[in-house]
């Protein structure tokens, strides 16, 4: 695998509210829509030699939305296993949640539990959904329990934070797309992150298609990923 081979890419899924806004529809209808779109970009990404897509679905901060709207979103989360679990049946998908779940609803929990045994020994693409997801709580759930674990202070580097991160399974992103044209990293994967390539579009993502996806990945391949070093000629 080369050093700049795109394996990992990161979405932050944006924009579905303003998006059905945008035709004279609720918000919620975006939301249906959207995760509708979920198996198409993971269909062209499996296409186009992506190993591994990490989508942000729910935040820790989305819980400040509307009553109304969080509860459909927890709805649409619930129903959405289901179908996500028929996708990898039938793409050999392996699917993983990372996240706080334990504030979700047993339900929506056992189906979690399901998607995740169910998938566990596909190897096609592996997909990562964030619900209940949020980089700092992420961090102070892992410092928590690394503190739980009686370890001393001199064993704690990089590499032992990574096997306490809900991640500790996955290759760091090297490319991250948010779509509907913000430019900030809302919480999501912030010590992922470090060194991964941004890319921002205007593009919301119920209409985030292939076409979308390729000029992303071409994005990526004329980036001069260094991290934090310098090239050989600028020595």
């Amino acid at each position: 695998m080369k050093e700049k081979d795109l394996k990992h890419i990161a979405i932050i899924l944006d924009g579905n509210g303003r998006w059905a806004k945008s035709k004279g529809m609720p918000r919620n209808y975006g939301h249906v829509q959207g995760a509708k779109n979920v198996e198409n970009v993971l269909s062209a990404a499996h296409d186009l030699g992506i190993q591994y897509v990490t989508m942000y679905a729910f935040s820790t901060e989305n819980w400040n939305r509307p009553k109304d709207e969080v509860s459909a979103l927890m709805n649409l989360l619930h129903s959405y296993m289901r179908t996500c679990l028929a996708t990898a049946k039938k793409n050999n998908m392996k699917c993983r949640v990372i996240g706080d779940i334990t504030r979700l609803d047993e339900a929506t929990q056992k189906r979690i539990h399901q998607l995740e045994e169910a998938s566990k020994d596909y190897d096609g693409l592996n997909f990562t959904i964030a619900i209940n997801y949020g980089s700092r709580d992420e961090i102070r759930r892992a410092v928590k329990r690394i503190i739980e674990d009686g370890r001393k202070p001199e064993e704690i580097d990089e590499a032992l934070i990574g096997q306490y991160l809900d991640t500790r399974e996955l290759p760091d992103p090297d490319l991250l797309i948010r779509t509907s044209g913000e430019q900030r990293l809302s919480n999501y994967l912030l010590w992922q992150l470090a060194y991964t390539e941004l890319y921002f579009t205007d593009v919301p993502w119920p209409a985030f298609g292939r076409e979308d996806l390729e000029k992303a990945i071409e994005y990526y391949y004329t980036r001069d990923r260094r991290y934090g070093g310098v090239k050989d000629s600028e020595n």
